[in-house]
């Protein structure tokens, strides 16, 4: 019982210090200076460096989905709605998500072990100690470049899923054009809001769980080493649990 209680406590702390962290960050975030190059060098870092990784997700994932897709759909007579079921299954769903996770899986881990070893070695102090809010230096510039970065691979993702389902579907003899007929049908604005909306929140999850991690870690190097493990496994959980709840409020939103 005792032994429940302190990881009660322990929860609670921990989410009261997230959410002060959190405050403090947003409220930093439009006070000067800007660091215009340290975000210009972040989203290099987040999106031009998970390009790659994100491009290989994509193209496999989606590949993997038109198969169970256009199977089915051969089965039933109805496989010219392969670009209507790839739409909604990838913009709403699994590009945002794939690239959210991709992403988090890189980022989070390299800037919690990056801030880690700050923390560890008194650097963060030192920008302190010379009079620099190391919040707004170290924790705005990547929260913004994964603000832009992330919904920019997700259209990436997006369109490499829809893309390798028509090549899918020309195995089945389903004829591009019929294909791309279908995506056009139904790329409307209320599908595109619904999974453009995603990769903005999964931007400040990251963000906000992997430099908090890093700022708190103890421990030298174990202690990185812990912190990146659970800001890695946050934001993993978290981005599907976002997700769910995302998905609910906009549906309601549009009345569906």
């Amino acid at each position: 019982m005792h032994g429940a209680i302190e990881r009660l406590r322990g929860w609670v702390e921990s989410t009261q210090e997230a959410t002060f962290f959190t405050l403090r960050a947003f409220g930093s975030a439009f006070k000067r200076p800007y660091y215009a190059r340290e975000v210009v060098e972040q989203i290099h870092f987040a999106g031009i460096g998970s390009l790659f990784i994100v491009v290989i997700s994509a193209i496999v994932a989606g590949q993997a989905l038109s198969l169970q897709l256009v199977r089915e759909l051969s089965v039933t007579g109805t496989k010219s709605e392969l670009g209507h079921f790839m739409v909604i299954s990838v913009v709403r769903a699994l590009g945002p998500v794939l690239t959210g996770m991709v992403v988090a899986s890189r980022l989070a881990a390299g800037i919690t072990a990056e801030l880690g070893a700050m923390h560890s070695s008194d650097q963060i102090d030192a920008l302190t100690a010379f009079g620099t809010d190391p919040v707004k230096r170290l924790v705005v510039p990547r929260v913004i470049a994964l603000l832009v970065a992330l919904p920019a691979l997700t259209v990436v993702s997006d369109a490499l899923q829809i893309l390798g389902g028509g090549i899918v579907g020309l195995a089945y003899q389903l004829p591009y054009s019929s294909y791309m007929a279908g995506v056009r049908r139904y790329m409307t604005p209320e599908n595109i809001t619904v999974g453009m909306v995603k990769p903005f929140f999964f931007s400040l999850l990251i963000g906000v769980v992997a430099t908090w991690k890093g700022f708190t870690s103890e421990g030298g190097a174990r202690g990185v080493g812990v912190s990146t493990t659970q800001s890695v496994v946050i934001c993993i959980v978290g981005i599907l649990i976002v997700d769910g709840i995302l998905t609910k409020f906009v549906f309601r939103m549009f009345g569906w």
